[in-house]
């Protein structure tokens, strides 16, 4: 296995793994594909990634990345292709990529709710299972910090939205620029939740999207090798992590026990010890037998830090 060998902890119905998975088609990275549980608990998983509650997570031998901000960081590293991470990107897109990845997906899932996407959910779950996953996500939304959208308030959204985008794709056929960049991925895996899993009959006003949405799907995923749960605890144990990044400022709690968790939902904290900070991250050591230590990077954006 190559050091740079890229790995993804994923499972297909998630939203932000399918933005993940096609911009891996789009780059043309090689990658390993490790399928996990759609909700807690993840027993192969947490001893690499700490209990962290959101997926994907991303791992490059005993490096793990958590949420997508990381793992983008990753690709645009590996692919040489720095348009795919949001810090090389103008305040514009930036800011897009701010709203799409939080509010408008929110609003894009709420919309789905429909007859099509229960039967499929029926299909992919036992009745035990799907009943587990409901309360999952009931529980993640009475737990999040995100302002409460109702279901019209949700598809009115969308559909400004979407409006939007019918007018921005008049001009180019991506986005930004006349070749993608963050901002369409992230743009996309809502909509591609709205469109492609419940079916929704939106978009039947909006060519332009329909087609900007099949030219991003049209990257594919790119080529990825199954790789079992314990195979990625065994490469994670096999290797030590990577040099870590200067670090160019002050940090008080550096080499102090801490804990991280989104400040958004899925706040479930990861405990460790701050080994780095960066302007934009922070990195955590844990160890532990199953997968000896490893360097676990959070993005500050997103977000909190706290003495453990």
């Amino acid at each position: 296995m190559s050091e740079s060998e890229f790995v993804l902890h994923h499972y297909a119905l998630s939203p932000f793994s399918k933005k993940v998975r096609v911009m891996l088609g789009y780059a043309g990275l090689e990658w390993c594909s490790v399928t996990t549980d759609e909700m807690p608990p993840r027993p192969l998983l947490a001893p690499l990634a700490g209990g962290y509650r959101k997926i994907p997570v991303a791992q490059i031998g005993a490096d793990v990345f958590c949420d997508t901000r990381t793992i983008t960081r990753e690709i645009a590293r590996l692919s040489g292709k720095p348009e795919l991470a949001l810090d090389n990107v103008s305040e514009e897109v930036q800011a897009f990529v701010r709203e799409v990845d939080l509010e408008l997906f929110l609003a894009c899932i709420l919309s789905s709710t429909s007859w099509r996407l229960n039967i499929k959910l029926f299909k992919a779950f036992s009745l035990f299972n799907l009943l587990r996953f409901f309360r999952d996500r009931i529980q993640i939304g009475r737990t999040s910090n995100v302002p409460r959208m109702g279901l019209m308030a949700a598809r009115d959204r969308v559909r400004e939205h979407l409006d939007s985008l019918e007018v921005r794709l008049s001009e180019r056929d991506f986005l930004f620029a006349d070749r993608p960049n963050i901002g369409d991925f992230s743009a996309y895996h809502g909509l591609w939740f709205l469109r492609e899993v419940a079916e929704s009959s939106v978009f039947s006003r909006y060519p332009r999207v329909n087609d900007w949405m099949d030219r991003l799907r049209d990257f594919g995923h790119g080529h990825a090798v199954e790789m079992s749960p314990n195979a990625a605890l065994k490469m994670a144990k096999g290797r030590a992590p990577r040099e870590l990044p200067a670090t160019g400022i002050k940090e008080p709690l550096l080499g102090q026990p801490v804990s991280v968790a989104p400040d958004d939902y899925g706040q479930v904290p990861v405990t460790g010890t701050l080994v780095s900070a960066t302007a934009d991250s922070w990195i955590v050591a844990r160890t532990n037998p199953a997968a000896g230590t490893v360097h676990i990077h959070f993005p500050r954006q997103g977000f909190a830090l706290t003495p453990a």
